[in-house]
């Protein structure tokens, strides 16, 4: 274990423990109102994590510094994509702490810097990441003095002087949640953070740290080839008010129609090592592209827009974030936003994806085994 877990004060554990996005949009700021208080209306083209008002479809950052291919993009085509998507409508942000490391907080920061005030950033801590040098511990950490180190590497990076919605990246097994609330909570009062959520959380997680300090959103994966968060987390983000991130919207690309039988991975390629992307399990999988192509033709899209419109539809608070490092692609996303189906046509693709049995894993057994994990009790 790190030396930064340190043993947490048991008094203050008592205490915490009682439509079209357009060039044209509206960016819009932070809404000043509690994450749960459901006085909130967005403006149109926009939707609400808990307080937080933000454009219906976000952008991922992630691979700005390194793709899924193991290409390290040129910086100032990243910038210019950034600045692209604000240009057309896009408010909402994406990063962590992790992705570089540290370096697509720095291209972030930069590119944002003249419309800060315009938008809005979330960024992560949680793994064990040297916030100095960006090496990785090979696990996760949440302690207390971990959390600040992290938050203060990142606003440094960003440039900024708050993180719009803060997210604990994955669970750390040895803090309890109403630890990192609590942390959370007093980087709150100091205003270096406005709201808050949490990624891959287990069920029980996620409602301890609401009734601590409610979650505006929370980031897991989801999307018509992973569709876990079904059958417990929606309905609990539904049933509190919290607002639901997919990450890898497109399944990493296999939605867009990019991926077929005859697509090789590079060796470094996270994908190349999900079993869903085996050749057996993936010519099964494909009859989900089929689908999706299918709709594309009825609809005049393309298959990642069908695929980014039926996740929209599952409800008002949530919020895709598609990553991309290609102008035509962000652009293509976008569009999703005009893509809408009546309530039959949403059932009948429904059920046609019901339909379709999705084989293999979605990440290698590592990342596996740090989705849904529960932090301990106080």
């Amino acid at each position: 274990m790190s030396d930064d877990h340190k043993e947490i004060d048991p008094i203050r554990r008592t205490i915490l423990t009682g439509a079209a996005v357009t060039a044209s949009a509206v960016a819009l700021g932070v809404t000043p109102v509690s994450a749960q208080t459901g006085a909130a209306t967005p403006a149109p083209g926009r939707r609400m994590l808990g307080g937080l008002e933000v454009s219906q479809l976000g952008l991922g950052v992630q691979n700005m510094h390194r793709t899924f291919h193991t290409i390290v993009p040129e910086r100032a085509d990243m910038i210019t994509l950034i600045r692209t998507a604000f240009d057309e409508g896009v408010t909402f942000f994406d990063c962590a702490e992790v992705y570089g490391p540290l370096e697509c907080e720095r291209i972030l920061g930069e590119a944002i810097a003249d419309f800060r005030d315009e938008i809005q950033i979330t960024t992560k801590f949680g793994f064990d990441v040297d916030p100095e040098t960006g090496a990785w511990g090979g696990g996760v950490i949440s302690d207390p003095a971990r959390i600040r180190r992290a938050v203060d590497g990142s606003l440094q990076r960003l440039g900024t002087d708050r993180v719009d919605l803060l997210y604990q990246h994955r669970v750390d097994p040895a803090v309890p949640i109403e630890d990192v609330a609590g942390t959370v909570s007093d980087l709150m009062a100091e205003g270096k953070v406005l709201h808050w959520g949490l990624s891959e959380m287990g069920p029980n997680t996620l409602r301890r740290a609401h009734e601590v300090l409610p979650v505006a959103a929370v980031q897991n994966e989801y999307s018509m080839l992973y569709r876990g968060p079904e059958a417990e987390i929606l309905p609990i983000c539904e049933e509190l008010g919290i607002g639901f991130v997919p990450f890898s919207p497109l399944g990493y690309g296999f939605m867009t129609g990019a991926i077929d039988m005859e697509t090789s991975f590079a060796p470094g390629d996270f994908r190349a090592n999900t079993s869903r992307m085996d050749p057996e399990n993936r010519e099964a999988n494909l009859a989900l592209v089929d689908l999706a192509r299918d709709w594309a033709g009825r609809k005049d899209a393309t298959p990642g827009q069908i695929a980014l419109a039926w996740l929209m539809a599952q409800g008002p608070s949530v919020v895709p974030i598609p990553g991309t490092t290609q102008l035509p692609h962000l652009r293509d996303n976008i569009g999703a936003a005009q893509v809408s189906f009546t309530d039959d046509e949403l059932a009948e693709l429904t059920a046609a994806l019901d339909a379709i049995e999705v084989r293999g894993d979605r990440a290698p057994s590592i990342v596996m085994e740090w989705n849904g994990t529960e932090a301990p009790d106080v």
